[in-house]
């Protein structure tokens, strides 16, 4: 039977605006608590398709601690992984733990903030994968820290199975964190992750082999890892620091600096790493280190044609960045060899000029 008609302007009122709890009696989590019922209530009389599950989910609960707890239970239960017993467990932990509801509002606020395609708080809490799969895993390091480690073993299987999200119960997670997109992220026993800090799709955060120990990356406050990035070892990313997507991560990286390609290097150079004042996890910002990092690799680039020129002729092997091109001097021989025209991808004018490179061949 279709739902009443809805005047959608209207039930956009319904859903109050953003803004700080207004009186001390008004935490965060009760004003939130408010909007996400309020955004369900509009969302089951607009879709009546779904009035079932957010009224199972979010409307019948007195609490965002129930409601949470109810839905991870639903999600993570399996035939031998009850259900009830998961409710249990994961309201037992967010009602004991006042840390672990803050951390979950935090984690709200963050989603809605960073990612512009969640569309509302409601939308986060129930769909976000992400989300979802570092509130089981905050239970998990719960019950790890607990001693109940067979059973938080078990969690992690399950949220690895479920949300693709491999996260170790040792783990530390601070709060305000995204997980965007989040599949195949992977997370080593003794990796510490920050508050706000930013996580791409298939990032890892691994060891380098079979060390036993302390042998996992430490993420500072605000950092932002894009999608694709490796992080090896135990070394430090440091506050505010941005690593781009596909990087891998052997060295320490400095706060507020940016560490790039395959090995990653510093942006500006490991003697004077350009630097950011932004916060580059509530920015979101993955591009903006690219005109910095080119013009770095041509002034490398250059260093390396001036050692090259110096012992003779330059040959087709030695590969330098787009657009970049030096005159021979008066009373030198020419720079490039004349015949070199093509060579893996290089173009190479026959005047001496380097018309195009394939960047990835530079030494850096």
């Amino acid at each position: 039977m279709p739902g009443r008609q809805v005047n959608h302007h209207d039930a956009a009122l319904m859903v109050p605006t953003h803004h700080p709890p207004e009186s001390e009696s008004e935490s965060e989590e009760s004003w939130l608590w408010a909007k996400i019922k309020a955004e369900a209530h509009r969302d089951a009389e607009s879709e009546p398709a779904l009035a079932s599950f957010l009224y199972a989910t979010v409307l019948s609960h007195p609490s965002l601690a129930r409601s949470l707890a109810f839905h991870l239970a639903n999600k993570l239960c399996s035939s031998t992984l009850l259900s009830n017993l998961l409710y249990d467990l994961f309201l037992h932990s967010l009602s004991s733990s006042p840390s672990l509801i803050s951390a979950v509002v935090a984690d709200l606020v963050a989603a809605h903030q960073r990612d512009p395609a969640c569309a509302s708080y409601s939308h986060c809490l129930l769909n976000y994968k992400g989300f979802l799969a570092v509130q089981a895993h905050r239970v998990s390091h719960l019950l790890w820290t607990q001693s109940r480690r067979p059973l938080a073993l078990a969690l992690q299987s399950r949220i690895a199975d479920v949300f693709a999200v491999d996260i170790h119960p040792a783990a530390r997670i601070g709060k305000g964190i995204l997980l965007d997109h989040a599949t195949g992220v992977v997370v080593g026993e003794t990796a510490v992750i920050g508050n706000n800090v930013s996580i791409l799709h298939h990032v890892t955060l691994g060891g380098t082999g079979k060390a036993v120990g302390d042998r996992h990356p430490k993420i500072g406050d605000g950092v932002l890892i894009g999608a694709g990035a490796t992080i090896l070892g135990n070394i430090r990313i440091g506050e505010g620091a941005k690593i781009g997507a596909g990087s891998v991560v052997l060295i320490d990286v400095p706060p507020r600096t940016t560490a790039v390609g395959n090995p990653a290097r510093l942006v500006g150079g490991k003697g004077k790493p350009s630097r950011h004042e932004d916060l580059p996890s509530e920015s979101m910002d993955h591009t903006s280190f690219i005109q910095e990092w080119l013009a770095f690799r041509s002034l490398r680039a250059i260093d390396r044609l001036h050692l090259v020129t110096s012992h003779g002729k330059l040959s087709a092997h030695h590969c330098f960045p787009r657009d970049f091109s030096m005159e021979k001097r008066p009373g030198e021989s020419s720079l490039i060899h004349p015949t070199a025209i093509v060579y893996d991808n290089v173009l190479l004018g026959q005047s001496g000029a380097v018309v195009g490179a394939d960047l990835s061949d530079l030494v850096y």
